[in-house]
């Protein structure tokens, strides 16, 4: 073989790793692409979406800069399944006016089909949104 098609030969191949190398990093970086609900509704909360993210291997909802923090004596975060069970989680609002705006979810919750903001003073939900397709956590773990 001349050393000309071979060198043409190593110039194809690099090209075609190449390929291959960014085909399999867009893929990943698509599976690590947030998630975003719907836009909520409700009594009390009727704006704002919540992303889901996967930050240093954990599940964390944020809410949107437009999130309205609903007005009521304890707002909580609840996640809902797909099989209708419902998580309660951590409050909304925290001591010194402070707004809980992210919250890591527990290993325990399967998947994610809604995700609602839940008086637990009133015991009424404010606002709720869902995904578009539920959220699968156990298998990302």
């Amino acid at each position: 073989m001349t050393q000309g098609r071979t060198h043409k030969m190593v110039s194809n191949n690099v090209g075609i790793v190449t390929i291959v190398i960014g085909l399999v990093l867009g893929v990943f970086a698509a599976a690590q692409a947030a998630d975003i609900s719907s836009e909520f509704s409700g009594h009390h909360v009727n704006a704002g979406t919540v992303t889901h993210e996967i930050k240093d291997g954990k599940h964390v909802l944020t809410m949107s800069k437009d999130f309205p923090v609903p007005e009521a004596p304890d707002p909580h975060w609840r996640v809902m399944d797909t099989k209708g069970n419902v998580y309660l989680l951590d409050r909304v609002k925290l001591k010194d006016d402070k707004v809980n705006r992210s919250i890591t979810v527990p290993s325990y919750v399967g998947d994610i089909a809604k995700v609602q903001f839940w008086c637990a003073f009133v015991e009424v939900v404010l606002g709720e949104a869902s995904f578009t397709k539920p959220i699968a956590l156990r298998s990302a773990r």
